[in-house]
């Protein structure tokens, strides 16, 4: 078995191994891990576009002395509004097909559901959508990982945009080999934007990739240059926000130019939850980070943990689909929120919570909605003991599907997690943020930084966590081995669970008598996500990197 890898001074780790490699770079020249975060984010969104990018959202956390977060999420179009959506969605029917799809695949692909927004029955026994679309201009929200770059530099960097954006320029402008697990992520979205006028620009730029291809992205280069050159004021001020939001007014989207120049990102005060002898960090709603701490909460007060095996799991299993459902019917944009997520993490919330858990039989919960998954995860730390935990995303593998033409920027598709349902707490409106699936994460021992850790995953995130941290700090696992153990997947549409075939059949039985759907998959799939971790130690550092991405854990 593999073990995590120890770096006495530094390290980084990431889904691929050329941005591990750039961070690594970094460090090595005397860089402090926020650089190396950033030099590696960049990189991320040129050699996996299929998870992160130029027209996505980020969110961080840094430990020097201290923990800071970082909310870089966008928000909705001034002029989105349940009607408005609607009206457009009217106005499209006819060629070129529906916005976009459900998700059912690593990164979104399509699944045929009507509008692709979800659809309820209307009063005249058509199909009213439900949700704003999957894929196309609709979906759509102000990108926010650009100025998120340049407020973290601004704040701990020690090196200029332009410097750490070397590598990324260089294999935008040059190309870089596709790897064959990358081509699949290209093939299932020329399958997921098939047909779809608003995907002309991307199948410009994506449409011949296969696996051993050079892959040169030229026009994202010169959004990477004059991003050096000008800072994010060129983005949201400047000539890209003016091309973005010409892009996706002309394919019938809402997004303007005072949405981008309004844009704005936020330092911000995590949520801190405590599970056995450690504290948990995650970043406060408009991110899921309540869920994963509430089932983290649930778990403990549930009693003693069973050892590893079906009763175990039915436990965790049942807590994340309780956490789930508070997800879905409590958190979105905090300005718009009635019940405050320090009011889900309460126990006496977990606590009745808890109680409701049966230890032989399958919870039957009212359906939620599931969310897909597509991002990227990183870490980073340095020899003055800052700590990073950062994540970036289109959202839906490359995203909206919508590309810039000229500037190589793949929109991203956040404003799908809106609900039309003008009642409910994650419901479009003017210049609101989205209910957000991406949570990096720490964890501290008495006050002190332990460990940064995250995954991709869409609505996997929160319930991998808490996975890794059962064996991490139940069971004491090498963490390493924890990122490699298998893992489950709970649906909060169905409340089914998939589950990696390394559980076994006999596992897989159980589970079934007990009431859950249970499906067996591969044994390291993506759809599991691409979880990464660093933790704290007196001798320096030990770093994993999951199996089930090209990713690297590299130092010094």
């Amino acid at each position: 078995m593999v073990e995590a890898r120890r770096f006495p001074e530094a390290c980084v780790a990431s889904p691929h191994y050329l941005a591990s490699a750039a961070g690594l770079a970094v460090l090595a020249s005397g860089g402090n891990a926020v650089d190396a975060a950033v030099a590696t984010n960049l990189t991320l969104g040129v050699v996996a576009p299929y998870l992160c990018g130029f027209g996505g959202d980020l969110f961080a956390m840094v430990w020097r002395d201290g923990v800071a977060a970082y909310n870089g999420s966008g928000r909705a179009p001034v002029a989105a509004t349940p009607e408005a959506v609607r009206a457009a969605l009217e106005s499209r029917r006819g060629p070129g097909g529906p916005e976009g799809s459900a998700a059912d695949g690593p990164e979104g692909s399509a699944a045929g559901e009507p509008e692709g927004s979800g659809a309820a029955e209307g009063p005249d026994g058509s199909l009213a959508p439900r949700h704003v679309p999957l894929f196309g201009p609709l979906s759509v929200t102000v990108p926010g990982a650009p100025e998120a770059w340049f407020a973290l530099l601004d704040r701990f960097g020690t090196r200029s945009f332009g410097d750490l954006a070397r590598w990324a320029l260089r294999y935008a402008r040059e190309g870089f080999p596709v790897s064959a697990r990358a081509a699949e992520s290209f093939e299932r979205a020329r399958g997921r934007y098939a047909g779809h006028p608003w995907a002309e620009a991307w199948f410009e730029a994506y449409g011949s990739v296969r696996a051993g291809s050079e892959l040169r992205q030229p026009e994202l280069a010169r959004t990477i240059e004059l991003l050096a050159e000008d800072g994010p004021d060129a983005y949201y001020r400047g000539p890209i926000g003016e091309a973005i939001a010409r892009c996706v007014r002309s394919l019938g989207g809402l997004l303007s130019e005072e949405d981008l120049a309004a844009h704005r990102g936020q330092w911000v005060e995590p949520l801190r939850a405590p599970y056995r002898e450690v504290e948990v960090l995650e970043l406060p709603p408009n991110t899921q980070g309540a869920t994963a701490l509430e089932a983290l909460r649930i778990v403990e007060a549930a009693g003693p943990l069973p050892p590893d095996g079906p009763d175990r799991h039915h436990l965790l299993i049942e807590a994340t689909k309780l956490a789930l459902l508070d997800r879905d019917t409590h958190l979105g944009d905090p300005d718009h929120m009635r019940v405050p997520a320090e009011r889900l993490l309460a126990d006496d919330w977990v606590g009745e919570r808890a109680r409701a858990i049966g230890p032989l039989r399958a919870s039957r919960l009212p359906p939620g909605r599931d969310l897909p998954p597509g991002t990227a995860y990183l870490c980073a730390a340095d020899r003055e003991g800052t700590l990073v935990s950062l994540i970036q995303s289109n959202f839906t593998g490359f995203g909206s599907g919508v590309r810039v033409p000229g500037w190589g920027i793949n929109l991203q598709n956040r404003g799908a997690s809106f609900t039309l349902d003008p009642s409910h707490v994650n419901a479009v409106g003017p210049r609101k943020r989205p209910l957000h699936t991406l949570i990096p994460a720490m964890a501290l021992r008495e006050g002190r930084p332990w460990l940064a850790f995250g995954t991709m995953g869409g609505q996997g995130q929160p319930q991998f966590q808490l996975q890794l941290l059962v064996r991490v700090v139940d069971d004491g696992e090498d963490l390493q081995r924890a990122v490699d153990a298998p893992r489950w997947l709970v649906s909060s549409e169905d409340w089914s669970v998939e589950a990696e075939s390394r559980f076994g059949v006999r596992f897989a039985a159980e589970l079934r008598a007990r009431g859950h759907e249970l499906r067996l998959a591969g044994a390291y799939e993506s759809i599991f996500g691409h979880a990464h971790a660093i933790a704290v130690t007196p001798q320096g550092y030990l770093a994993a990197t999951d199996p089930r991405a090209e990713g690297a854990a590299v130092g010094l």
